[in-house]
């Protein structure tokens, strides 16, 4: 079954106005500034780190076999730098935003390989469905229903989803392992009977072998191998590999959650013809919300998935440009009358999601 075509339609002036306006601005930003939208020395430091954080621990693993608690330990590490890596360095790089050259961002954007996820899923996941359609249900994937998770106001509600705010951060700690193992697969033949996946048979044919040798390479270079020709310890070695997973679900599960599936945000309905009746910049701002926009440590680390309006505006530009394009963001969307969406703290949006989660727990129809 073919997804419903959604399109959205000016309604006012500052619907008009709003994004050329802010275009011209943040255009006039870099052009002042003399700087490129894409890496700086900074992300390039942030991307060695990172990825040095994430293989390294691993090399250490198989020739030292320093014991278990090192061990887990140098797993804990991996699974904070494998979230790191798709953040900051995969995130930019398939949005095109990493480097001015394709090439770059094209293998930029081949480290997801690394952390057992696709490439050519994850872009119709994220860029087309999320980022055209954010926050619209049967449209944006990241608030589809998911096994007993409910993050929309207009899907069937259930007596179970009443604990979500409980047991939702356990599946979130799921989510990498679940991807690596069979979510890309489901979501490819998904993808291609719902038309997202426009791919000739030809081409569809060579992603799926491509994404079985992805699939392939990944749990060979990180199970089989290390289990069969490193002899690592069964046990102990698989239980730190699912920790490295659960650390990284979990991060980057709650991160991308604070973003949309918070209080303040929107879930617009398509009217009887698809149409969307707001202006799709405007809609941007509704359904997204920015948090702790003035923690460098944490912007460092969440490649600037704090500034979520800004990426969603505009996400061909790199995220170590957002903290300050939020305030050109911010002051034209005062201008206009159109709400700036923002928590000031980790533990505000945190909160706000979970009242989020028990909402949608409860309510058949909720009023956005």
């Amino acid at each position: 079954m073919l997804r419903p075509v959604v399109k959205f339609v000016h309604q006012d002036e500052p619907s008009r106005l709003f994004l050329p306006l802010l275009r011209r601005r943040v255009d006039q930003y870099f052009k002042e500034n003399h700087i490129s939208k894409h890496w700086n020395a900074k992300l390039v430091i942030k991307t060695i780190v990172l990825l040095t954080a994430y293989i390294l621990p691993f090399i250490l693993l198989l020739t030292l076999r320093p014991g278990w608690p090192v061990e887990l330990m140098l797993w804990a590490i991996m699974g904070v730098a494998m979230a790191g890596v798709g953040m900051s360095v995969m995130h930019d790089a398939n949005h095109g935003a990493y480097s001015s050259n394709s090439k770059v961002n094209f293998w930029l954007g081949h480290t997801l390989i690394l952390l057992g996820g696709s490439v050519l899923n994850w872009k119709l996941q994220h860029n087309v469905l999320h980022h055209t359609y954010t926050n619209i249900v049967h449209m944006d994937d990241d608030i589809g229903d998911k096994v007993i998770l409910r993050f929309s106001p207009h899907t069937e509600v259930n007596w179970y989803h009443r604990m979500q705010a409980v047991y939702a951060f356990f599946f979130y700690a799921l989510s990498t392992i679940y991807w690596a193992s069979a979510k890309d697969f489901i979501q490819f033949n998904r993808y291609r009977k719902e038309g997202v996946n426009k791919q000739n048979p030809k081409a569809a044919r060579n992603s799926l072998i491509k994404l079985i040798f992805a699939k392939l390479f990944y749990y060979s270079i990180f199970l089989i191998i290390p289990l069969t020709v490193f002899h690592m310890p069964w046990l102990t070695y698989v239980s730190g590999f699912l920790l490295m997973h659960a650390l990284a679900g979990l991060i980057l599960s709650v991160i991308f959650q604070l973003a949309h599936s918070v209080n303040e945000t929107t879930h617009p309905l398509p009217n009887d013809e698809g149409l969307i009746e707001n202006s799709w910049a405007i809609h941007q701002l509704n359904t997204t919300s920015d948090f702790c926009r003035n923690n460098k440590w944490l912007s460092w680390y969440i490649g600037g998935l704090n500034f979520q309006i800004e990426h969603h505006l505009f996400p061909s530009i790199s995220h170590v440009h957002y903290p300050a394009l939020s305030a050109i963001v911010k002051q034209t969307a005062e201008e206009h009358g159109i709400p700036y969406l923002e928590h000031k703290t980790f533990g505000q949006a945190l909160r706000s999601h979970i009242s989020a989660l028990q909402r949608f727990g409860i309510d058949k129809n909720p009023i956005d």
